[in-house]
């Protein structure tokens, strides 16, 4: 699916405030480790994850969700009397009903004429968010698109900490939830927008997508708990990222040796590292998060996008690759001219 008339107008992050070490994350866990003769250094050495972030408790997934799509207002400078549609996309919500998407819509005080709703697709909700986004801007629907992300990883790494602490937890539940402990926190937001209302964006290329749904139960999350087969979900995602490049090579025409830059939903570094070998990428055109970041889920793309913007790797002319896959399983991969 190529686009032909939609550019990004902005990208903004904001990072959870609170630092939490894998070291301080799993002392609670001292005992059941040393039970089950797991080393105690495990989670940094295995999944590369050293720490992750924490927003202030009771921040909300709206509340963190808002200062990115307010850091994206401002910097852009666009009235929020223009933005068409809003779709939050972020796995983390306030509630079951009603949608986070109204709660920040409400927050920004955006126009009753801007269309607000919910995109839940895992790890995969905010490339799928520009992707409807994209199209509602190709056929002329809206001049202005709001797509936000909050995460929040302290409830579920708490009950889940609380849970594995217990002298009845098994080896069996410790690896099943093993991949819990690398979540983290932080907020994302993108405005895209129709290319003669903002001439100096990036443009938006396109985006292709494949899915493997035969894997949906490899990773299962309720909102205090995830179970995940991650040896078994690694080894799915990285054929189906396979199948999703040899369709971008077919559909966008992409070369590895092309792009500039690979912007990457980043688990951990055993992700990061067998990802990168299977598609022959080049470690060095890649901006690593997850050491001090940890997983974001579907707010991870666009917070390493926004980060490597801010860093300056990102200059005019640029092809930017951007590549995520979610549970279930789905991936998409989608090319900025940046």
């Amino acid at each position: 699916m190529r686009f032909s008339n939609v550019v990004i107008a902005g990208i903004a992050h904001v990072d959870a405030p609170i630092r939490i070490s894998s070291a301080e994350l799993c002392a609670p866990l001292a005992g059941t480790m040393q039970r089950l003769g797991l080393r105690p250094d495990l989670l940094a050495s295995a999944s590369g994850v050293i720490a992750r972030r924490y927003w202030e408790p009771g921040v909300q997934p709206s509340q963190a969700a808002t200062w990115a799509a307010e850091k994206v207002l401002a910097q852009t400078g666009i009235s929020r009397e223009r933005i068409g549609v809003l779709m939050n996309t972020s796995v983390c919500r306030d509630f079951i009903e009603p949608s986070t998407a109204c709660l920040v819509h409400s927050n920004l005080g955006l126009s009753s004429h801007c269309l607000n709703f919910d995109v839940g697709n895992a790890c995969l909700a905010f490339l799928n968010g520009m992707q409807i986004a994209s199209l509602m801007i190709e056929r002329g629907q809206i001049d202005y698109a709001l797509v936000v992300d909050g995460e929040s990883a302290r409830f579920v790494q708490e009950a889940t900490i609380a849970r594995l602490a217990q002298e009845s937890a098994t080896d069996a539940e410790f690896r099943d939830q093993f991949a819990t402990l690398t979540l983290g926190s932080g907020a994302a937001a993108m405005i895209l927008a129709r290319r003669e209302l903002a001439p100096d964006g990036h443009t938006f290329v396109g985006s292709v997508s494949q899915a493997a749904t035969q894997h949906s139960g490899l990773c299962k999350g309720q909102v205090d708990q995830m179970v995940t087969d991650a040896k078994t979900l690694l080894l799915a995602g990285l054929e189906l990222a396979g199948h999703t490049w040899a369709e971008a090579q077919r559909e966008l025409s992409w070369n590895t040796q092309d792009f500039d830059e690979f912007i990457l939903h980043q688990v951990s570094g055993t992700h990061t590292a067998s990802l990168s070998k299977v598609l022959g990428l080049d470690p060095a055109k890649i901006l690593t998060t997850y050491q001090e970041f940890g997983n974001i889920g579907p707010a991870s793309v666009p917070i390493v996008l926004s980060k490597s913007a801010e860093a300056g790797r990102l200059k005019p002319g640029m092809r930017v690759a951007l590549m995520g896959i979610g549970s279930g399983l789905n991936c998409s991969m989608a090319e900025i001219r940046w």
